[in-house]
């Protein structure tokens, strides 16, 4: 597929959908189409809403094939979140939101059946964060419409069948936190024996495999050629990993920022990973495990700046360093390096706008820190998304790591390494600009009271 350049990727994120059209010579996006992605809020229970999104998908690649020929099509979406469909692919059931609580209500009775963290890499989450729970409540709540389920997809895949009709599964979306994977054998984990869930398992197949071209009434929608390609498409967080995979040389990091922050560590240190501070293992597209961490930092950050211009001053940054202003973890709880901990700020009284959004950034960027150190992280880190472009963020990084940081120039990382699913060469990622660890010793002084603080809270 070397002759492909132009590819549409299809990035599903929690909070946004993008439709990106990757330009394989450049590794440059050359234009994008979002739509905010937000659940329907209603029976039977809270659930994504497709119908928009295909509507929104479609009409997307119409509009950038107008601007560019589209030679292929590739998908990248978020975890946790899978698709229930009949043998004509329809659903039988909604597409689930995995923050619904619903799961819960059944926890003991999942808890007694789900693999160990030593089987699986995933950690026991709350609400939907599990697959696996969200499929058993599924079962165990609407079992005639289960019944009627001949496959279940990952969500990744559900967008290619519906491009191109046919049904396959995918490793990085199958290991990412679900209970459904055995990574250490790659092979399905004893959840799927146990809950006959096997009957289920449409074949596997790579994240750069070709499942065919779209659909003739896709064609005929969207202008593109009958025999455009659609590949089998991966993880978001792993398609932000996958043009490392391909040309870093270990040790290093990558940091997928979004509504979720994902610390992946490629080459680290050996540790024993803690299921209880939301560590666990992903798998490449490569099929290798990946010690990783996370938080819902996105998600934060929206909640802590709703929505104020990001101004800041140097003077800002000296007033937050010399004062220690600190915001402690968790605002969101549940989930995170520090998952039953609730945000206190400390030192912030009359702080300007500036200052507080100064103390976020070096907030997140602690937590990103402490991820890393969890999951062992070596070598430079690199962040990718919306984070990249906040140069607090990257710089308190550098600091609290005491290693350089690059952010990464590509607006969407998760797109760039989704286009290179259809590309057979191995091509440089991108560069981005490099931070150093800071020298002024404010910087590293602000870094030990934030953990000495956190430490003191138990």
């Amino acid at each position: 597929m070397s002759a492909l350049r132009h590819i549409a990727v299809i990035d599903i994120g929690k909070t946004n959908a993008k439709v990106a059209l990757v330009d394989l010579v450049t590794l440059s996006e050359v234009a994008l189409r979002r739509m905010a992605n937000a659940p329907l809020r209603r029976a039977p229970y809270p659930h994504h809403d497709v119908e928009a999104l295909w509507t929104f998908i479609l009409d997307s690649l119409a509009s950038l094939n107008g601007e560019q020929r589209i030679d292929a099509i590739s998908i990248t979406t978020h975890g946790a979140t899978g698709a229930l469909v009949d043998a004509s692919g329809e659903l039988v059931l909604p597409v689930l939101d995995y923050e619904f609580d619903g799961p819960d209500r059944l926890t003991a009775e999942y808890d007694a059946i789900r693999p160990p963290f030593t089987e699986t890499g995933t950690p026991r989450l709350p609400l939907g964060l599990n697959l696996g729970a969200q499929v058993f409540w599924q079962q165990k709540c609407f079992p005639a419409e289960f019944a009627r389920a001949t496959a279940m997809l990952m969500y990744p895949q559900y967008w290619a069948l519906r491009l191109t009709g046919v049904a396959a599964n995918e490793i990085t979306s199958l290991g990412c936190h679900t209970d459904l994977w055995n990574p250490w054998w790659y092979d399905y984990s004893s959840l799927v024996d146990a809950m006959g869930w096997d009957r289920l398992m449409v074949p596997m197949r790579p994240a750069n495999d070709c499942l065919g071209p779209i659909l003739p009434e896709i064609a005929r929608r969207t202008g593109l050629d009958p025999q455009t390609p659609v590949l089998c498409g991966l993880h978001d967080s792993n398609a932000s990993l996958l043009p490392h995979l391909l040309s870093d040389t270990p040790p290093f990091s990558i940091v997928s920022t979004g509504t979720w922050v994902v610390s992946m560590a490629v080459g680290g240190k050996m540790v024993d990973l803690d299921p209880a501070r939301d560590t666990l293992v992903n798998v490449n597209a490569l099929g290798d495990p990946v010690p990783s961490a996370r938080f819902m930092g996105g998600r934060e950050f929206s909640l802590l700046t709703e929505g104020q211009p990001e101004n800041w001053t140097e003077d800002d940054i000296g007033a937050v360093l010399g004062r220690k202003t600190l915001l402690l973890p968790s605002t969101q709880q549940g989930s995170g390096p520090f998952p039953h901990q609730a945000a206190t700020w400390l030192n912030a009284d009359g702080i300007s706008n500036g200052q507080r959004f100064a103390a976020i950034s070096f907030y997140l960027a602690l937590m990103t820190a402490t991820c890393l150190e969890l999951i062992g992280a070596d070598g430079p880190t690199t962040v990718e998304g919306p984070f990249a472009r906040n140069r607090l963020f990257v710089r308190m990084l550098a600091a609290a790591t005491a290693r350089s940081v690059i952010a990464s120039e590509a607006a969407t990382g998760t797109s760039i390494g989704a286009a290179l699913l259809a590309s057979d060469q191995v091509t440089t990622h991108g560069k981005g600009e490099r931070t150093e660890p800071p020298t002024d010793p404010a910087w590293a002084d602000y870094v030990s009271a934030w953990r000495t603080a956190v430490e003191a809270r138990g």
